[in-house]
């Protein structure tokens, strides 16, 4: 160390990177501070870390956390770690400690961001890259609360910046980097599984190493006129699968030691997991290019396309300058190859595999550092070539060229990082709801791409209502009820407050539904054409939380209850009652879509039609692709004797929600009616490729084919092969293989 600190005193880049990873020590779980809970927190993360705490305590005896959900596939040691954190030292506020430890992940991983530019290039790429990372408000904003995607992508890094020194020592390997390394892997596997591409990426760095040396061995010897000894290259090859060997096996098994479920069986849960993880899916619906669309059904460009979009500038202009002039710096072109693959390969497998991915590109943050300190790499590299061209013969010429080039470079560097620097301090703790200058920004993507949609803005909301909220004219009990659609992320915040606040349920589109007397809702969900419409946010908006004047979160104060009172009407089918207290509320909020569709719903139980039509079309002038009201428009064409103009509707209802399941049986009845079999069964078969198909849904396919002269046994074998065909086409062997065998059983 002394004789490293030797070396580098004089260097006042060196300098300059310490005092910047220092001071972003302190910086990262500061900002973290503010941040609220992710949506994956509270219902999933926070407890599962107390599951596996309680099944270490009680020696296995207590399992919960191997039925909990389907988090038994995930190894979750930055949960376990907090929470081991948190009941040592009895701390209360176990949000704001997590999210401390989880901003440490986020600095280890600009940290290790910056030493493997500094290996490759020198300390002055290490700062570009450090400047670089800590300007990029999607990755600050993930590494305050993000306690999956933010850690895992800490090992991750470190496991590239160690496999690369690892390469540079050899076949001199320093014992610390064999240390680190397995650390690294096995930190990454306990994480995720996916980790285990760590030992992908060994074995390919260290065969492409192994060609490399051995080719320039092979020139070096020909120009010395001498006989290529191939031993050396075997010498080596062993060496590298030895060490290689080792590391993947002690990482492994220390991998796993916080992960209840591998420890059942350390071999097959892992692969299980692996499989599992694979082919998870759970469909989320996500605004994307102004639509809303099933995760499931996204373009296959989602998430380079994110990318794009939501990366400051200057690392795009750095990763151009990375690209075009890697070139010219042949001794480095393996390591400039593992930065470049272990960036690019992870968002092109994603593509490839069509992996299932939502939330922007949260799943692909691991990628995120090597592109950074490419880009870190890129400034220097292009700097190294300006300072080549204007060369002078005077070395008091070239000290102050290289002091001007320098400083202009870090300028440079700020100025083209300005935008995001200028949204952190904006926008703070929503550094993640950032869009780049270059596609328009915030106010390009608002009602177009997702906002806050791991609900970090629930928090301030939590809190205003808190300090500000007083009972209505209309309550109905002591406390205060307040209503969210995620409950998760608010309640946390309400913890102490038990006593005079009492939290509820409710979804946007329902919120007439119920009973409350605030409301505190995030717009993920939100129609895109409401959100951009003139009269939104509602009037009975009291608290707004925006990001660059943009609301990303809304506080609502009920100026009413007669929608409430309405819907309890409805359901007692006291309809006339109803549409009276329904009329009521909309003359005091016209735009509320739940009050208008249950008044909607009462005309039709009344055979007002003319009303009910009346009201439709308000909705979807407000909301034109609303599903729940082009159903309606279905059914008042159909009620009208217009049956073609209602499966006109219903189409556009699949266009715009393909899993919206009643278009699909609506249609279906109508062709039945109208004795279309083959219409009827297309239909039905379109409910299937939606993974939507329900019992009753296999009760009118098995109805068709019966229609069609089969008797029950053949229509059900016929049911079968249409739904193992649809299963194998989507990838889901295992489900396919289950009718298979039912199929088998039938013959």
């Amino acid at each position: 160390m002394k004789q490293f600190i030797k070396d580098n005193k004089k260097n006042p880049f060196f300098w300059s990177f310490l005092v910047l990873i220092i001071a972003i020590l302190f910086a990262m779980p500061i900002l973290s501070k503010d941040a609220g809970n992710s949506g994956d927190e509270d219902p999933f993360q926070i407890p599962q870390g107390k599951n596996v705490v309680n099944y270490f305590k009680t020696n296995g005896v207590d399992t919960t956390c191997l039925t909990f959900k389907n988090l038994k596939y995930y190894g979750s040691s930055p949960d376990i770690i907090a929470e081991y954190w948190n009941q040592t030292f009895n701390i209360e506020n176990i949000s704001n400690s997590r999210h401390i430890i989880n901003a440490l992940y986020g600095w280890i991983t600009i940290l290790f961001a910056g030493l493997i530019a500094y290996m490759i290039g020198g300390w002055r790429a290490a700062v570009f890259t450090v400047l670089l990372f800590f300007f990029s408000p999607r990755f600050l904003g993930h590494s305050f609360n993000n306690t999956k995607d933010s850690p895992f992508a800490a090992g991750m890094m470190a496991g590239v910046y160690f496999i690369t020194l690892f390469i540079k020592q050899f076949p001199k390997i320093k014992i610390y980097t064999v240390i680190f390394l397995i650390v690294s892997i096995a930190f990454s596997i306990s994480v995720r599984v996916g980790g285990i591409i760590l030992y992908a990426y060994f074995g390919l760095f260290g065969i492409i190493y192994l060609i490399t040396d051995y080719y320039q061995s092979k020139v070096q010897k020909i120009k010395n006129s001498k006989k290529l000894n191939s031993f050396g290259f075997i010498n080596k090859f062993f060496k590298l699968f030895i060490f290689g060997a080792s590391i993947a096996i002690i990482s492994y098994f220390l991998g796993l030691l916080l992960w209840p479920y591998a420890l059942q069986a350390p071999i097959k849960n892992p692969l299980e997991a692996f499989k599992e993880m694979s082919k998870f899916s759970i469909a989320i619906r996500q605004l994307f290019e102004g639509s809303l669309l099933w995760s499931d059904q996204l373009p296959w460009y989602y998430t380079p396309k994110y990318i794009f979009m939501t990366i400051p500038f200057g690392i795009i202009v750095g990763f151009l300058m990375f690209i075009t002039l890697i070139w010219k710096d042949k001794k480095n072109y393996l390591y400039y190859f593992i930065i470049f693959f272990t960036c690019f390969f992870p968002v092109f497998w994603v593509i490839y595999s069509k992996a299932h991915v939502y939330h922007g590109w949260r799943h692909t943050l691991f990628a995120y550092p090597t592109m950074v300190a490419a880009a870190g790499l890129g400034f220097n590299l292009a700097i190294e070539w300006i300072t080549k061209k204007i060369d002078g013969k005077s070395q008091i010429w070239n000290n102050y060229k290289i002091l001007v080039i320098n400083i202009v470079s870090i300028v440079v560097i700020i100025l083209l990082s300005w935008n995001p620097i200028r949204h952190i301090i904006q926008n703070h703790p929503y550094e993640y709801v950032y869009f780049s200058k270059l596609t328009g920004g915030i106010n390009n993507a608002y009602g177009n791409y997702e906002m806050d949609y791991y609900y970090h803005s629930t928090r301030e909301a939590s809190e205003w209502v808190i300090a500000n909220a007083k009972k209505t004219d209309s309550a109905t009990s002591e406390k205060i009820k307040v209503t969210t659609w995620h409950q998760p992320s608010v309640q946390y915040f309400f913890r102490n407050d038990t006593t005079n606040f009492q939290m509820r349920f409710s979804r946007w589109y329902e919120r007439g539904n119920s009973d409350w007397d605030y409301g505190i809702f995030t717009i993920t969900g939100m129609m895109p054409e409401e959100i951009k419409n003139e009269n939104f946010p509602p009037k009975n908006t009291v608290f707004q939380i925006k990001v660059d004047g943009k609301p990303i979160c809304l506080v609502l104060k009920r100026e009413t209850k007669e929608d409430y009172i309405g819907y309890q009407q409805k359901n007692k089918k006291e309809f006339f009652s109803a549409i009276q207290h329904f009329k009521n509320a909309i003359e005091i909020d016209s735009y509320n879509i739940s009050t208008n569709i249950n008044l909607i719903e009462s005309y039709f139980n009344v055979g007002y039609l003319d009303s009910a039509k009346f009201y439709i079309d308000k909705v979807l002038k407000y909301v034109p692709k609303y599903e729940t009201a082009n159903y309606m428009l279905a059914f008042y064409f159909n009620t009208i004797n217009q049956p073609d103009s209602a499966l006109r509707t219903l189409k556009i209802v699949r266009e715009n929600n393909t899993k919206f399941s009643a278009g699909y049986h609506f249609a279906y009845q109508i062709y039945m009616q109208q004795k279309d079999l083959k219409n009827a069964e297309k239909i039905m078969l379109l409910l299937m490729k939606a993974d939507q198909l329900d019992e009753q849904g296999i009760n009118q396919l098995i109805s068709i084919y019966k229609a069609q002269g089969l008797d029950e046994r053949s229509a059900y074998k016929k049911f079968y092969k249409k739904y193992i065909s649809v299963l194998e086409k989507a990838g889901k062997k295992e489900r396919a293989k289950s009718y298979q065998d039912a199929l088998k059983k039938m013959k």
